[in-house]
């Protein structure tokens, strides 16, 4: 999972995390379960700058039965 993250306060991002939910589809689209997962954000980013960060995704296979599919749907940021 790639995201681009840009700091447009006036102070630098000192730490945070972000949280990944990423659900368990069957093949008609019906969601089964939501995993969630929380990686530290790739701090400091200073005042007005942009980065890109990438993350692995990843989710037991034991969770994701014959025919289904994961699609990490819902992405959130905390920072500080």
């Amino acid at each position: 999972m790639t995201l681009a993250l840009h700091n447009s306060g006036g102070t630098a991002v000192r730490s945070g995390t972000v949280t990944f939910e990423t659900h368990v589809v069957d093949a008609l689209g019906i969601d089964w379960a939501t995993i969630g997962s929380t990686e530290e954000l790739p701090a400091p980013i200073a005042p007005g700058a942009r980065t890109q960060e990438t993350w692995t995704v990843c989710v037991d296979a034991w969770r994701v039965p014959l025919g289904m599919r994961v699609e990490t749907r819902d992405v959130s940021v905390r920072w500080e």
